[in-house]
């Protein structure tokens, strides 16, 4: 065997192998225009808006959003469709304009493939658990009955009082057939 062929290959760094160094065809699309990028994040801000939330956990959604598999020609179809709708710059309406034009494409698959990826990308985000409040998940550190299932301050108190009035006969009709049943 030619040693050009040789079946052993030189060790490869991390970063390499990690690397794309496939030959495509050039039948895959372009990344998004600068203009599509405006209205993927707008979109992202429309129809998950989040007054206090910085534009960090919506730019990283809208990275996860143009990563998604197979999808690159229906994202990039469906923004222009939006700013087709919008008169040229969907990026640049109102809140409520829009959200107009949102609820008219909610139903197709180009808005199915945003949300579908964005609610995952965007809570699961953990900047947006800060901004939210959330701690993470609780069960390493004990579950969440002895570690904070009632540590919302923004709840009130709930009004607990004994009840003291006749027996109920649903309530007393299911002890009395569970009490047989032990039988």
């Amino acid at each position: 065997m030619p040693e050009s062929e040789s079946a052993e290959q030189p060790p490869q760094e991390p970063v390499e192998l990690q690397r794309d160094t496939a030959e495509g065809d050039g039948t895959a699309p372009a990344g998004l225009s600068e203009q599509q990028q405006r209205t993927l994040l707008r979109l992202l801000k429309v129809a998950y808006p989040h007054p206090d939330f910085p534009d960090d956990p919506y730019e990283r959604t809208a990275k996860a959003v143009q990563d998604a598999d197979g999808s690159a020609e229906l994202l990039a179809d469906g923004l222009d469709d939006l700013d087709e709708q919008a008169g040229g710059d969907f990026a640049g309406l109102s809140d409520a304009d829009a959200t107009k034009i949102v609820e008219q494409v909610a139903n197709g698959a180009f808005f199915k493939l945003v949300h579908s990826t964005t609610v995952v990308a965007l809570y699961d985000d953990h900047q947006v658990w800060e901004l939210l409040g959330y701690e993470g998940p609780s069960f390493d550190k004990g579950g969440y009955v002895d570690r904070g299932f009632d540590d919302l301050d923004w709840l009130p108190d709930p009004r607990v009082e004994e009840y003291d009035g006749e027996p109920r006969a649903e309530i007393v009709a299911t002890e009395l057939v569970k009490a047989e049943g032990s039988n």
